[in-house]
């Protein structure tokens, strides 16, 4: 049993910039899987940060937590628009990962957001609410421990799946549950399959697949993931998304570019990469540096 003064002291580990990075992911970490009404304040304190990573991370942990003390938080983020779009994305998508329908009418007004990735976030949390106020259940427990975005579909054919994966005239819900059907199938073939939509159109859908492949930790789609975080032009959501799957990975074959890009311009594709070579030394034996279930990194904007 976790004591009150020790919440604290996590939390205040939390919230010290002058802390580094690395010490408070593992005090996030620690208050996500402690959970109650102190941890989710704590979490709630941090969304003043300027490390934009961080903050996404917050609201990832807050939508795995399934509390819903954390939904008022969550709404103010979603509706800052001086919070990065990533962050406003991640509270979007924990929104609809609480399950509440109570948050159906802002989710749709936020539909509407003039940032896209926070318009399909919130897209995708209403068809998600809609899904489980129709099917009366929530979705079977992922075997990656996570709340996930849509349901996987109930096709397990990794052809058919990977048709629809790629297939950018269905809707966006169905892609998603082609790609949570096709990380649940695993292997090989279907880690080849979700990296082909790593040149897809929407941004969005391109993070999550980056996400999806970070959990499967296959060494196959090294090369994919490689050349997204190496893309300049791609989306800095992207980048940083593809650099924390290396990191989940944890393979010689991504150090090289994991060292490389941690002095990148962009700060969250940077601050990702120094993430990421934490997990590295962390799966390889190196060096300890997270509680267990890091982040969306291994567990899932």
């Amino acid at each position: 049993m976790v004591t009150e003064e020790e919440v604290e002291a996590i939390g205040r580990t939390l919230v010290d910039t002058m802390q580094p990075l690395k010490a408070r992911f593992r005090a996030l970490f620690t208050l996500r899987n402690v959970g109650g009404r102190a941890a989710i304040d704590w979490i709630s304190q941090a969304f003043g940060d300027e490390s934009a990573l961080l903050k996404h991370e917050l609201a990832y942990c807050l939508g795995q937590m399934q509390d819903e003390r954390a939904i008022p938080c969550l709404v103010r983020v979603l509706q800052d628009t001086s919070q990065e779009p990533m962050v406003r994305h991640e509270a979007g998508e924990a929104l609809g990962a609480i399950g509440n329908p109570q948050v159906l009418d802002v989710l749709r007004r936020y539909s509407e957001d003039p940032v896209i990735e926070v318009a399909e976030t919130c897209q995708l949390a209403v068809k998600r609410l809609e899904w489980l106020q129709k099917n009366k259940e929530a979705p079977g427990a992922s075997p990656y421990l996570s709340v996930d975005p849509a349901p996987p579909d109930e096709e397990k054919d990794v052809a058919k799946l990977r048709e629809t994966l790629l297939d950018e005239s269905r809707p966006l819900f169905d892609r998603y549950r082609a790609m949570f059907a096709l990380r649940n199938v695993g292997g090989e073939a279907a880690a080849l399959a979700l990296a082909d939509g790593l040149v897809c159109g929407s941004a969005l859908f391109r993070h999550e697949i980056g996400f999806v492949l970070g959990q499967m930790q296959h060494e196959a789609c090294v090369p994919q993931l490689t050349a997204a975080l190496e893309s300049v032009a791609e989306n800095a959501m992207v980048r940083h998304e593809c650099a924390e799957a290396l990191g989940s990975i944890a393979k010689a074959s991504c150090l090289e570019t994991l060292r490389a890009f941690a002095q990148d311009g962009e700060r969250v594709v940077r601050e990702s990469c120094e993430v990421a070579l934490d997990m590295y030394d962390y799966a390889n034996g190196t060096e300890f540096q997270y509680a267990n279930g890091l982040s969306k990194l291994q567990a899932s904007g």
